[in-house]
């Protein structure tokens, strides 16, 4: 199809991304094609020379690329909160204050989190803000990807991500969000390359992502509408995502 448009999306938004791409297809009669890939594996093939129409970064790795000249605009697209799951029907520990974690993440046979995503950067430096590595260090898998399979196939007791990465998961259950003192909010942006050859889709599609008209369906792939959203900018947002879904329905 002459009028097609390229998205490169981080995969804690794959789900809204796929969500609303057959609208917009249809609305605009023009194929979406979408790339998928870790916040680090992203910013590789950029500096590779990879390129496409739009880009649906974590802010920090969008605004890089916006630095370098490579992607103009920045629209806030939805929030995202760390969190664990477990194996579906196995026992969920309970994770509600950093104390508690500490003791779920040492009683745990093993766990399991992301390598080069934004969440898993930032749980592996909180394992050693806990004072953790060594305790856990023997039993920890380090893997990109959707780490809630490795916790659904039973390889690993636990799994910590971003919750609405590990939601894309059909063998798991959701234990929560880590807790308030330990969570990192990650924002989800996006913008449009430069080099764009079909910038007026390619504005569009990043415009209708941020809608606000898409906020029930951001909430319900497990993320907070940036648009909706209330909170200290600072901090993203003031409550965690259980919180804030519920009061947003």
């Amino acid at each position: 199809m002459a009028n097609t448009i390229r998205v490169l999306s981080s995969l804690g938004t794959r789900e809204v991304v796929e969500a609303i791409a057959p609208d917009f297809e249809r609305e605009h009669a023009c194929a979406v094609a979408r790339v998928y890939d870790s916040s680090i594996g992203l910013l590789k093939r950029v500096a590779d020379g990879e390129t496409a129409d739009v880009a649906v970064f974590t802010a920090a790795a969008l605004d890089g690329i916006i630095a370098q000249g490579k992607v103009v605009g920045r629209i806030d697209v939805s929030r995202s909160f760390v969190g664990m799951a477990v194996r579906k029907g196995a026992p969920r520990p309970d994770i509600g204050t950093p104390e508690k974690l500490k003791q779920a993440l040492l009683a745990a046979k093993s766990l399991a989190h992301s390598k080069t995503g934004a969440s898993g950067i930032y749980f592996a430096s909180l394992i050693d803000r806990l004072g953790l590595r060594d305790a856990l260090k023997a039993k920890t898998i380090v893997r990109d990807g959707i780490v809630a399979d490795i916790a659904a196939s039973g390889e690993a007791e636990l799994a910590v991500q971003q919750i609405s990465e590990l939601m894309q998961s059909g063998g798991i259950d959701i234990v929560g969000p880590l807790p308030d003192e330990l969570q990192q909010v990650t924002i989800f942006s996006a913008g449009v390359f430069t080099g764009s050859a079909q910038i007026d889709l390619a504005e569009a599609f990043v415009a209708h992502l941020a809608s606000p008209a898409n906020a029930a369906l951001i909430r319900a792939k497990s993320l907070c509408s940036a648009s909706r959203c209330s909170g200290s900018p600072a901090m993203g947002c003031a409550s965690p995502f259980w919180r804030c879904r519920r009061s947003s329905r």
